[in-house]
């Protein structure tokens, strides 16, 4: 990149500036991540629009860190954000509008460029993926109060006990957590939770028969139908914009309760069976594209910094062949291979998706026999009838 550019970047783009940060500290910026060097002081060349901050804080030698901090901002061009260390709590703290206006002009000044790390652009396409639904109402109305995102706050969650290797492996370091935050003088808010939409893990109404229960809960369609109406207003970008806020929550903010949240809008999700095919064609593939770039984020084997937490926990707990998301989607691949129309779109992102599953994670699904990633008989008169249900210019296939 030639200078004229870079300087055009830096002006244009945001800046978060970081004060006093204790060397070996993490910094972490939506993919990316940096370990805090003797002239760091934060991040330069920020495009515009939704990003998720964290960071945690280490030992003198570098090697134990404290539990993950994160919060979403959404930043205009040229915009500065800055943060000064408190030392006795360790956390990032707002300073008053003066000291950011006076520091903000500094950094339009170029005073501080030369402690600022440039976000990496070529990254930013995969931040993206896992975030094009996430907008500045989606952040406010699912964050905390305060906005901080951390599993400090969250002890009260498993209250009966970790159910799967996911919530006791963050069970455990939620323990470590709360141990280390009644050593400081950090006060655990209370009620700091987050306001998630509830998602009903069984349909009850009265007068209906027996039958008809298990057929609402063994297609849970009409369930989507009415969380939709009542929850989301009709939108079914609210609906990907909280599974996309949840997973980054979880993965890079360590928020167990995100966890249980994306995992719950999954559930419901690929519990469908009907709407995939009927009535809910476009949010089942970009659904399916959602989920896809999720996990191809987060099953990737290639660490470009320090590992945080639990991204390095997707494997151990995921890999188990009786974990629920390969139960749903066994299921759900096996429905698209039964149905008798298929959107292309739909059928295109479920073939990558698979493929991905099968690849990363050594997943095995029922096979027929080979066509193009999905399993069909060649002669089999169910096997589905590709349609395209719309023009779409995108380019589909792109990663």
């Amino acid at each position: 990149m030639d200078s004229e550019k870079a300087l055009e970047l830096v002006k244009h783009g945001a800046t978060l500036l970081f004060l006093d940060v204790p060397q070996h500290t993490l910094i972490g910026i939506d993919t990316q991540m940096f370990t805090v060097g003797p002239a760091f002081k934060g991040i330069k060349m920020i495009p515009p629009g939704i990003h998720f901050v964290f960071y945690s804080s280490s030992t003198r030698d570098g090697k134990e860190f404290s539990p993950t901090i994160g919060f979403f901002i959404d930043v205009a061009p040229s915009q500065v954000i800055v943060r000064k260390w408190n030392q006795q709590d360790e956390w990032l703290a707002k300073v008053s509008e003066e000291e950011e206006e006076r520091y903000s002009q500094a950094v339009k000044s170029l005073e501080f460029d030369k402690h600022l790390g440039p976000y990496n652009l070529s990254q930013y396409g995969a931040w993206k993926h896992l975030s094009n639904y996430i907008t500045k109402d989606v952040v406010e109305k699912f964050e905390p109060v305060g906005g901080e995102i951390t599993v400090i706050y969250e002890s009260a969650i498993l209250e009966g006990g970790p159910k799967t290797e996911m919530e006791r492996a963050l069970d455990a370091q939620m323990k470590k957590s709360k141990s280390e935050a009644s050593a400081s003088s950090i006060e655990q808010p209370k009620g700091n939770r987050f306001y998630y939409t509830s998602i009903p893990r069984i349909i009850k109404h009265k007068g209906m028969s027996g039958q008809e229960l298990t057929s609402m809960n063994l297609d849970k369609t009409q369930l989507l139908e009415s969380v939709l109406s009542k929850e989301y207003k009709a939108s079914e970008d609210l609906l990907l914009g909280e599974l996309q806020f949840s997973f980054v929550a979880f993965l890079m903010g360590q928020s167990l309760e995100s966890f249980m949240q994306w995992k719950s809008l999954v559930s419901l999700l690929l519990g469908c069976t009907e709407a995939p095919f009927q009535t809910r064609s476009e949010l089942f593939t970009k659904f399916i594209k959602v989920i896809y770039h999720q996990l191809k984020y987060g099953l990737q084997k290639e660490s470009s910094g320090p590992e945080m937490g639990v991204l390095a926990l997707l494997d151990d707990s995921w890999l188990a062949s009786d974990s629920f998301l390969h139960l749903l989607c066994k299921d759900f691949f096996a429905l698209v291979e039964e149905a008798s129309v298929v959107d292309g779109d739909l059928l295109s992102w479920t073939r990558k998706f698979k493929e991905l599953l099968e690849n990363r994670l050594g997943w095995e699904f029922q096979k027929k026999s080979d066509v193009d990633g999905i399993y069909f008989d060649e002669d089999d008169e169910y096997a589905p009838v590709v349609e395209m249900l719309d023009e779409r210019h995108e380019d589909y296939m792109a990663t």
